[in-house]
């Protein structure tokens, strides 16, 4: 198709580019029929871009059908027909993605079609044509000559595709059925999500922004269209310098980090760069990044990283800012006001969207996709707002100003709730505040067994805003700060200065409560960007993988300036510090060495040091047991992270829903294992606790308070209902019983300990 230096060829793609979106135009303005025009468009297309083969497929009555096409044998034409996710074409419609095969034959989803004649063809690609972010087509090229086509000659089918969208919509080629339009349903729904901020809310749906409509996608001057788009980019990044300076969420906060990297992509030259080559291709301003919109969406599909994903996301919705201004169709749900108390509906939406709306009437969020880690989510934390992400089918269920229950602690809505369902959501939304009542009571109550026993709960924290949940709760410390979180958030490795900031902040925030720093736990599900390996290459298990300390032993310097952090920020205190994924000695013994080093350096230029230094580790590799009797002497605590240790022992990835009957923290095999490392830490001067989901839980905390367990690090939420419980429990009968249960297991020991509690009041629900 192409060849000669990569600048030639890209010269030669915007021509190329340049040439059939002129000769598309000419062939939309003329009088021929549909059918012909399209014959003309794969003759103008194949022309240009030197193919033999060029072909459109449409979709009709729910297949994909061969409507056109230069070199294939036109016997093929309205016979040729294909499933969604059938062969390479419908695999391209169904995923919506590029294909770029050398040799097409070789593909596990080839599908040969002998009336075709494509037999002699080897090399194939392929670009879905998409209406309203689904796939209405494919546009696809194939060559005798075995070749991957290059990046360049890939983009300018994309941008065909892009014109050929809305000659075949105007053409009534295709199917609008399903592009878009709300289905006319009107009775109740129920539809699951993931919960990514915890919460219940009512209100009516209103979708965070209209469609934009592209009126026109060929360029007629191009440096006009240029300009458009400089005075967009102007105006836009002045509005996201004014909503992040005027974010109110008081001092500090990881939120302000996330907004300062949604301020870089605003100003990001790159994509500036590829909207300006868009336009040169002959597109509008709209259409180009509308184009480049398309590219980032298709890339998002193909990305595992969830940060870099996240990041994308960002992308989105500042491209999403920008067309709405250059288009002149700026109006959103924000920008209008909310009326009335209001669940906000998004495909995806980035922080400094969610900061034009009303806090008093915005009471909930439901996005068809989110992750855990997003940054609109950092911020809805920090606003107070559930959210409920990875809900599917929300534009074919709900229309504006449809009532909706969100109940985010579940992972469900309720779409036009029956009157049934109302009264079940406010009785459950009455007793939650009245539990919420409760369990707010016991802030100033000490953590105590019946019997007077003294338990330690603290809690897990990660943001700088976390550190008010210990007022909240009244627990008695951190037991777990995620030192990664202020990484993960960051678009550059966070330097010395910010580090020590932020851990002064949070020990400052604690007061004389302790505070335990785990070292930074990245790679596995938490890789940075800006942090790789040095071959590049990704991993097949990365959960047991390069991560955690593994990486910071690796990359020292990375945790000597977090040592000099932690031990600056500590001065005149008491500095606990833990380090993660610790499998023999020799780790810890070198990650200590590191902080000790820093510490001798700190203290030759008479720096204010710490009071006390302790050091912990998480035990979270089963081979670390093996080695316990050498570690207890060097170490003053140790924390149990039952998340990672249970998938570890059971070899089974928590993830996974098929292996969920497998993930249970109650099996005897987990509980033995546990009473294992309190029997070996037993007689050393070792505090010993649990962090993680299964301390939180009521019926696996009375399992661990069984096993000698005297210290949980749990969420915010499960302080109360944990010193709930304790004022319920004796401890010698549970040990007791604890121990005749796992001499003998019964068949299910979460059933067996759920009737033991209910028969001696214990809550445990």
């Amino acid at each position: 198709m192409l060849c000669g230096t990569p600048e030639d060829m890209k010269s030669g793609a915007v021509e190329a580019a340049r040439t059939i979106l002129t000769g598309l135009h000419e062939v939309m303005a003329s009088r021929s029929n549909a059918q012909a025009k399209l014959n003309t468009v794969v003759e103008v297309i194949g022309e240009s871009l030197n193919s033999e083969v060029c072909s459109v497929y449409l979709l009709r009555e729910g297949m994909l059908e061969l409507f056109a096409t230069r070199g294939l044998a036109q016997e093929a034409v309205h016979v040729t027909r294909m499933a969604i996710g059938e062969g390479l074409v419908g695999m391209i419609a169904d995923q919506i993605e590029t294909l770029n095969l050398a040799e097409a034959a070789s593909h596990p989803d080839f599908s040969y079609r002998p009336e075709t004649g494509e037999d002699k063809y080897h090399s194939f690609a392929g670009v879905p044509i998409v209406r309203r972010e689904r796939a209405v087509g494919v546009l696809c090229v194939q060559h005798v000559e075995p070749r991957r086509y290059e990046e360049i000659e890939i983009e300018a089918l994309q941008t065909v595709a892009m014109v050929l969208s809305e000659l075949i919509v105007n053409a009534d080629l295709i199917d609008e059925e399903g592009t878009g339009a709300i289905s006319a349903q009107t009775g109740p729904e129920q539809l699951r999500g993931l919960t990514l901020v915890k919460g219940l809310a009512s209100g009516v749906a209103v979708y965070h922004q209209p469609r934009v409509t592209i009126e026109q996608i060929v360029a007629e001057d191009t440096e006009a269209e240029r300009q458009r788009v400089i005075m967009a980019f102007d105006k836009m990044r002045e509005q996201i310098d004014r909503m992040t300076s005027q974010a109110e969420f008081g001092l500090g906060g990881e939120h302000e980090e996330v907004l300062a990297t949604y301020r870089m992509f605003a100003y990001d030259e790159g994509w500036t760069r590829r909207i300006n080559e868009a336009i040169d291709s002959g597109l509008t301003a709209e259409a180009a990044i509308e184009r480049v919109q398309q590219r980032t969406r298709m890339r998002m599909r193909q990305i595992d990283d969830p940060l870099l994903a996240d990041r994308m996301h960002d992308l989105e919705d500042l491209a999403n800012r920008l067309l709405r201004i250059v288009s002149g169709q700026i109006g959103t749900a924000a920008s209008m006001g909310l009326r009335n108390d209001a669940i906000l509906i998004a495909r995806n939406l980035g922080p400094a969207e969610l900061l034009e709306y009303d806090r008093r009437r915005l009471k909930g969020v439901i996005l068809e996709e989110g992750s855990l880690t997003s940054h609109v989510v950092i911020v809805a934390r920090a606003m107070g707002i559930p959210v409920l992400g990875r809900v599917r089918g929300l534009r074919g269920v709900v229309r504006e100003g449809d009532p909706l229950l969100l109940d985010a602690d579940q992972g469900s809505v309720a779409v036009r709730p029956s009157t049934g369902v109302i009264e079940a959501f406010e009785t459950r939304f009455a007793k939650s505040r009245e539990r919420q009542a409760v369990y707010a009571g016991l802030r100033d109550v000490l953590p105590t067994t019946r019997d007077g026993t003294r338990i330690q709960v603290m809690i897990n924290a990660g943001l700088r805003d976390d550190i008010t949940n210990l007022c909240m709760t009244g627990a008695d410390g951190i037991g777990l700060f995620r030192t990664e979180f202020q990484f993960l958030v960051s678009a550059t490795l966070p330097q010395r200065e910010r580090q020590t900031r932020l851990y002064r902040d949070v020990m400052e925030g604690a007061g004389d409560k302790p505070v335990v720093f785990r070292t930074v736990d990245i790679g596995g599900d938490k890789t940075l960007p800006y942090l790789r390996h040095d071959d590049g290459e990704g991993e097949e298990n990365p959960a047991m993988g390069w991560r955690a300390l593994r990486v910071a032993l690796e990359r020292d310097g990375l945790l000597k300036v977090q040592a000099r952090a932690l031990l600056e920020a500590a001065a005149g205190r008491t500095l606990n510090v833990m380090f993660p994924m610790v499998a023999e000695p020799w780790e810890f013994d070198a990650a200590k060495e590191v902080f000790e080093g820093q510490l001798a350096y700190l203290r030759k230029r008479k720096k204010v040091l710490p009071d006390v230094i302790r050091y912990g580790v998480m035990l979270e590799v089963p081979a670390l047991v093996e080695q316990l009797d050498l570690l207890a002497p060097k170490i003053s605590f140790l924390s149990i992270g039952t998340n990672d240790l249970t998938q570890f022992l059971f070899a089974a990835d928590r993830s996974n829903a098929k292996l969920a009957e497998r993930y249970d923290w109650l099996s005897p095999a987990i509980l033995r294992f546990l009473r294992r490392v309190v029997r070996e830490l037993d007689g050393h001067n070792v505090d010993i606790g649990v962090c993680g989901e299964m301390g939180g839980r009521r019926l696996e905390a009375l399992a661990l308070l069984g096993l000698g367990i005297r210290r949980l690090s749990i969420t915010p939420a499960s302080v109360g209902p944990i010193k709930e419980l304790l004022g319920h429990i004796d401890l010698g009968p549970i040990t007791a019983a604890m121990e005749g249960w796992l001499a003998a297991p019964p068949p299910n020991l979460r059933e067996v300990m759920t009737a033991w509690a209910s028969e001696r009041g214990i809550p445990v629900d």
